[in-house]
């Protein structure tokens, strides 16, 4: 995980931003190691808000959001690992300084002694999501925006995804949320359980502004097959209510979720549909516990809690 500092993004929010992300990581911590990358000035607070159980690491940052800025880690079957690391223009050149958020996927594999892929394209962690098993998800909206790479087809970009992540098989879902800034990162709409299976985000009713959207990416996903040549078992998701803090729609869903350990860590929205999404979360992962963290903090920074972790593969000897 990484710190909340970029002050012009939580304005008087930033402190409660911070107590949700150490509320978050000592839920995570109950499962798994976690370390949590700050500045050197935010090291001694973080340090006090997470407690003794996470790790915090001096790094240069400029925000929160790892599961974009940090590497994606790719593992051989055989205990090696390997990161990507993704160029980074701050989502379009939406935020700016992104200097330190760009060097800080290598910065952290020189720290844990990983070997380094350097991607050839700008993209965010959190704009794909693989099965596991060669399959892979992200949206037309976010891959093809001309504020990443500009003149990229889909043809071109399945190629690269294939290449660097040892992908067989790319779906290309139409969108995201009409309030995500990070324009359409699949983590928000949709997220794999497994091979074979995937969780959608099912559209309102015909006003929602993403009602096109998200009715597309169900048909879409209805009619694909995996890189095994396997249907898709679609497993669907409500909404929260629309919540608006600050004049910012903020970008809520369960399907910004975190797979530990044994355990599902979802996000909550002091909502009504909290418990019912976490009832079909608990369905999809059997084998796992469903620990619900309250998100809306986090949202209002534009993401939850996928968009707030990135997972370390253990190395095992081959």
């Amino acid at each position: 995980m990484a710190w909340p500092c970029r002050e012009e993004l939580w304005l008087d929010r930033i402190d409660a931003a911070r107590r949700a992300y150490a509320v978050l990581a000592r839920s995570i911590a109950q499962y798994e190691p976690v370390t949590m990358i700050a500045r050197e000035a935010d090291v001694a607070d973080a340090s006090v808000l997470c407690g003794s159980g996470v790790d915090v690491l001096p790094l240069a940052t400029d925000d929160s959001w790892i599961r974009d800025t940090g590497p994606t880690f790719l593992t051989d079957g055989a205990g090696g690992r390997m990161g990507v690391a993704w160029r980074f223009n701050g989502w379009g050149e939406k935020f700016t300084p992104y200097g330190d958020d760009a060097a800080l996927a290598e910065a952290l594999l020189d720290r844990l002694g990983i070997a380094v892929r350097r991607a050839p394209i700008v993209l965010e962690g959190g704009a794909f999501c693989s099965d596991g098993d060669g399959t892979l998800l992200i949206t037309e909206q976010c891959a093809l925006n001309p504020n990443r790479n500009p003149a990229i087809t889909r043809a071109a970009m399945t190629e690269v995804l294939q290449d660097v992540l040892g992908i067989r098989k790319v779906i290309w879902l139409a969108g995201g949320f009409e309030s995500d800034e990070t324009e359409g990162h699949v983590d928000n709409v949709a997220r794999f359980t497994g091979p074979g299976d995937v969780l959608a985000v099912t559209p309102g009713d015909a006003g929602d502004a993403d009602f096109e959207t998200l009715s597309e990416n169900l048909a879409r996903l209805s009619e694909a097959t995996d890189a095994g040549g396997r249907p898709l078992n679609v497993w669907t998701l409500p909404r929260p209510a629309p919540r608006v803090v600050g004049g910012r729609v903020l970008p809520q869903s369960y399907a910004n979720f975190y797979v530990a350990n044994g355990a599902v860590i979802v996000p909550s929205f002091n909502d009504p549909a909290d418990s019912p999404a976490a009832a079909i979360l608990a369905k999809a992962f059997p084998k796992r516990r469903i620990e619900s963290v309250p998100a809306q903090d986090i949202a209002y920074g534009g993401g939850a809690v996928h968009c707030a972790t990135l997972e370390e593969p253990v190395s095992r000897p081959g």
